[in-house]
């Protein structure tokens, strides 16, 4: 394992942080500094950061489907239920990756992979996230390309979507919205700006993660192969906008 990897998955910080610890020499491996960020650790190195002996933790992946009603934080001051009402205590140190409202419902990944969380959650890093979202009007072309070409739901933030009418009948939408963008809300205030309402919204995708299989109020670990996908999948977005960048 690359040692900005050992360390990112020690907990003590993002892999990004990890490689200024190392260029900066605060980093020994067996009591030698090591200033390479591609070093390769063995299991029987000891790796230190600032002389202080560090563990590479166990990480582990989770897709859960949350039902509507419930919040997705451990505690909540108003006694509102939350995901971990629903969940072992076993799993209270796995930490959603993102939120959905409590009206909402659908995937959310949990894990104590912080460096993880970072990489779909961070705005700069634009992952996408899939909802079926059903509206209380047959919305037209118009408002459809509204949607895309992006609305101001808060001043100075546009908010778009890539948008798919699935259905249209009985004075209702089913429509399949994907999102790059993480604001509170934004689907819901979306809608309301061309003056309907959301009937249902379920998030079915998040990244490569797929909600098909799972009941609501269920968990299951995600398998090595789609923990490998998703990292790929990762790594693909973060080296595209460092060329971008360059």
């Amino acid at each position: 394992m690359r040692i900005n990897k050992y360390i990112a998955q020690s907990g003590i910080a993002s892999r990004r942080k990890a490689d200024e610890l190392i260029e900066a020499g605060r980093v020994k491996v067996n009591g030698e500094v090591v200033t390479m960020l591609g070093f390769e650790i063995r299991r029987k190195d000891k790796v230190t950061v600032d002389d202080k002996l560090v563990f590479c933790k166990n990480y582990e992946y989770f897709r859960f489907y949350k039902p509507a009603g419930y919040i997705t934080t451990a505690s909540d001051e108003k006694g509102r239920k939350t995901i971990y009402n629903l969940l072992p205590d076993s799993m209270r140190a796995m930490k959603p990756v993102g939120r959905l409202d409590k009206d909402s419902s659908g995937l959310i990944i949990l894990t104590n992979d912080g460096d993880l969380i970072y990489n779909l959650t961070h705005p700069s890093i634009k992952v996408s996230k899939v909802y079926r979202v059903t509206v209380d009007s047959k919305l037209t072309k118009a408002e459809l390309e509204t949607l895309a070409k992006g609305i101001e739901i808060e001043k100075g933030k546009i908010a778009y979507a890539d948008v798919e009418l699935l259905e249209a009948a009985n004075k209702e939408s089913l429509l399949e919205m994907t999102l790059y963008q993480g604001m509170n809300r934004q689907i819901r205030k979306m809608i309301e700006f061309l003056g309907h309402n959301v009937i249902s919204l379920k998030r079915i995708r998040h990244a490569t993660i797929e909600l098909t299989g799972l009941k609501k109020g269920q968990f299951k670990p995600l398998k090595p192969k789609q923990v490998k996908e998703l990292r790929t999948y990762i790594e693909k977005i973060v080296n595209i906008k460092e060329e971008d960048n360059a």
